[in-house]
């Protein structure tokens, strides 16, 4: 007996799931379709970072102000390092609060394939929605220590500290897209590579701090002379914390123009880091 299947709605498909060949195959429009799995992935983030643990979200309030108080210590009690007449507390902190963010973002983004891979070979959606949900939960995270930062600011201002706060908090959003990008930018080039040589991953974190040491956290870019200047001037992380700190603390030596230097560096930086990870994306099982 002979069994004949008269539906033909078996073949007709709604979706046809193909490797991506072409490197300007972005699709970006399918990132839009499952911005409901997006925000999923965002409150998993955010919820599962600290689960389990004993203070849980208090730990975003704690991490930097210890590190500030570390670096009040070390680099402004005994190093006597120059914070341009700002209290080293508040100098520290206002670093700290912008290098947080763009290194959290970074570091979590660069090991979306390694640390994603069982669910990427189970299931199919955009591969670029995991990277883009770690950089909207880390957020969350910015606020709230944007909010720490504030509260201790107000505080420096009632006990009479010279803090100008200043029209230039109008560009904290630009900051935040320059971090943003440069922290998903990189992360997912990092990434993307790391799925053929597993020795990046373990240099990013090295890497990390040493761009730190080359960033203006733990020092005013005013006290840098010579060729180092110039060096510390290329990072494009640099006027992104010059601007926040003229903006919130109304000191800085840096021209707020040097933010146009971020963000083309910005945008080179992410268009090819998208477009390494979506070629990658489609060979990156078989690698990983």
């Amino acid at each position: 007996m002979t069994i004949e299947n008269t539906d033909t709605s078996f073949d007709e498909w709604d979706l046809v799931i193909e490797p991506q060949r072409s490197w300007w195959d972005l699709q970006l429009d399918e990132l839009w379709r499952y911005r409901d799995l997006i925000w999923l992935f965002v409150w998993r983030d955010f919820v599962a970072y600290y689960k389990q643990t004993i203070l849980g979200p208090l730990w975003y309030l704690i991490q930097p102000i210890l590190t500030t108080v570390v670096f009040s210590v070390i680099f402004g009690n005994i190093a006597k390092l120059s914070t341009d007449g700002l209290p080293p507390f508040l100098f520290y902190l206002a670093g700290n609060t912008v290098w947080g963010y763009f290194s959290t973002c970074l570091t979590s983004t660069s090991n979306t394939f390694s640390t994603n891979a069982a669910i990427f070979g189970k299931v199919y959606f955009p591969r670029l929605s995991i990277p883009i949900s770690i950089i909207l939960s880390n957020l969350i995270s910015f606020g709230i220590r944007l909010g720490v930062f504030l509260c201790f600011l107000v505080y420096f201002m009632l006990i009479g500290t010279k803090i100008h706060p200043n029209l230039w908090i109008l560009l904290l959003p630009v900051l935040l897209l320059i971090m943003a990008g440069l922290g998903l930018g990189f992360g997912i080039l990092i990434s993307s590579l790391t799925t053929k040589y597993r020795d990046l991953q373990q240099l990013v974190g090295f890497g990390v701090q040493l761009l730190m040491y080359a960033t203006p956290v733990i020092y005013p870019i005013s006290s840098i002379q010579g060729p180092a200047h110039w060096l510390i001037l290329a990072n494009p992380m640099t006027p992104v914390v010059e601007v926040f700190r003229l903006a919130f603390l109304g000191v800085s030596a840096l021209d707020p123009i040097y933010l146009i230097y971020s963000a083309v560096f910005v945008l080179i930086v992410f268009i090819v880091g998208v477009l390494v990870f979506n070629h990658v994306e489609t060979t990156f099982m078989d690698t990983v």
